[in-house]
């Protein structure tokens, strides 16, 4: 109350932030505050900075306490209810190993840096929303872990999504993009991720991807899907207020901030490269192709937003034009390296029938049959013959990102796109220009990567109980128990895992039928369910 009136919102979010704060007076700021200078950012105001939700801590623990009620009653009902046999099939469930052992540690490593940023920003404000977010990234990954463990009780794959998280190859990718982040300084962490991801990309994880979820009758992920959804949107306009602050600022802070957008934009790209399959191949009903998501959320909203910040003199992503070059072949390309290299991943994978190449084909008319069906085609006669395709040694990784180095050249889908370079008289690969890009701006960062097959090939990845000098060492069979991997459960061909054969004897229904609604399937009631 002030004057016997009560405080507007404006004016109760300026007194419990704003008026929170302190000017020190046996400290410097700048030992106070010491990560923000070195970076090159200048802010002569921290009072600019403005929370358009103008949240405060009291109005977000009941807004976010209501929302809990709502998605642990949907949660428990689905639980309940046996949810987990409505799913269109066992498919489908391949992809949540990939959300359980992958995203839940973005959220996690997400938490971590916006706890930092509670502690480095140099204004009450921005620190109280730092934390906020903090809680809100720790809430997602304790959510999903929470909707995904009624999956674990009856899938393979899904119940040891830490330890996978921290050494499984594929799952170094996300992983390695939130270490770049959380070492990086204040600022570029809060492009990163504020703006880059949350932003300009995070849509293609929290809306196709969830509808796709609801497509196929997984009720759980989608209630913690959009329950998330919600703190996204105000993460998503926190970020864009956050790139105005530093532009209006200071002059000096524009070609900064065009490098971290350039850097970050490239670097969630190709972390979406996981999206971008499981939304084509993973999902037994699909919503749209990953084609018609990246026109929708990136170059239709991506490109107004780039229209706007203009203004600023901030030019669309550096390599924002390979993306769209890309968007008709990424996915294909991604289920081929994951199918080629399928008994290292942590689920199983398949090929796509004849109908689901008919749904590429309309999808994707001007490449999917010219370059990937006759590959899946061919793949599929060796299935039949009893002799499937399998790489036999591990692939090169890119240093920046550490995808494979099996991606092709924007330009031409025929030709491996695979860049070199030399620091320090040792070579560098890449699996981009992008990438490279990235490289060559902070060589002293990115050679300290932790690269997992080069660490294979080394002796390094082995658990303690192994002795590498043994007769009957064998270097990958250690690698994979290092990665948390079981041969025959977690990954191989689909048609001969546990989860197509125990599918089939809980539904009666084969776990490879395509395109059939949710509601079609059979649930038996006996103990074997």
């Amino acid at each position: 109350m002030a004057n016997g009136k009560k405080l507007n919102l404006k004016q109760n979010y300026s007194m419990l932030t704003k008026g929170l704060d302190w000017e020190p007076s046996y400290q410097k700021k700048q030992d106070i505050f010491p990560q923000l200078e070195f970076e090159g950012i200048k802010i002569h105001d921290w009072s600019n900075w403005e929370d358009p939700f103008r949240l405060t801590i009291d109005a977000y623990w009941k807004y976010q306490g209501e929302k809990e009620k709502k998605l642990y009653a949907i949660i428990d009902a689905f639980q309940q209810n046996n949810g987990q046999f409505n799913v269109t099939d066992a498919r489908y469930v391949q992809a949540l190993k990939i959300f359980i052992n992958a995203v839940v540690g973005l959220e996690y490593n997400a938490w971590r840096g916006f706890s930092r940023l509670g502690r480095e920003f140099g204004a009450a404000s921005p620190r109280i929303a730092a934390q906020m977010q903090a809680i809100d990234e720790m809430r997602h990954a304790t959510t999903q872990t929470h909707a995904c463990s009624h999956y674990a009780r009856f899938f393979e794959g899904m119940g040891n999504a830490p330890y996978q998280f921290d050494r499984t190859w594929y799952l170094s990718i996300p992983k390695s993009f939130f270490e770049d982040a959380c070492s990086s300084g204040p600022f570029e962490f809060v492009v990163a991720i504020s703006f880059a991801f949350e932003y300009v990309l995070t849509n293609l994880v929290f809306m196709p991807w969830m509808s796709g979820a609801a497509y196929n009758g997984d009720m759980s992920t989608v209630s913690f899907g959009f329950s998330a959804q919600s703190d996204e949107a105000r993460h998503m306009t926190l970020g864009l207020e956050v790139i105005k602050f530093l532009l209006e600022q200071d002059p000096d802070n524009v070609p900064i901030v065009q490098k971290w957008i350039d850097k970050w934009f490239w670097r969630a790209y190709r972390v979406l490269s996981l999206v971008a399959t499981m939304m084509d191949y993973m999902l037994p009903k699909r919503v749209m192709s990953w084609d018609e998501a990246w026109t929708i959320y990136y170059e239709e909203n991506g490109g107004a937003l780039f229209a706007d910040l203009a203004r600023y003199g901030i030019k669309p992503p550096r390599d924002a034009d390979v993306t769209i070059k890309e968007k008709e072949r990424l996915s294909h390309e991604m289920w081929s390296i994951f199918y080629a290299n399928r008994d290292v991943v942590g689920f199983p994978l398949w090929l796509p029938s004849q109908e689901e190449m008919n749904w590429m084909s309309e999808k994707y008319p001007n490449t999917f049959d010219k370059y990937y069906r006759p590959r899946f085609e061919y793949w599929k006669e060796l299935e039949d013959n009893g002799t499937p395709f399998t790489n036999t040694t591990l692939p090169q990784l890119c240093q920046v990102c550490q995808w494979p180095c099996l991606f092709t050249e924007p330009d031409d889908p025929t030709e491996f796109s695979h860049h070199q370079t030399e620091y320090k008289d040792e070579h560098f690969q890449f699996c981009s220009d992008g990438c490279q890009h990235i490289f060559e701006n902070e060589p002293e960062k990115y050679i300290q990567a932790w690269l997992p097959v080069h660490e294979i090939y080394k002796g390094n990845c082995i658990l303690d109980d192994v002795d590498p000098e043994s007769p009957d060492y064998n270097p990958m069979v250690e690698a994979i128990r290092y990665m948390g991997l079981k041969p025959g459960i977690d990954g191989g061909l689909f048609k001969e895992h546990n989860d197509a054969m125990n599918w089939e004897k809980w539904t009666e229904r084969p776990s490879n039928i395509h395109n059939q609604p949710a509601t079609d399937f059979v649930r038996k009631t006996g103990s074997d369910k």
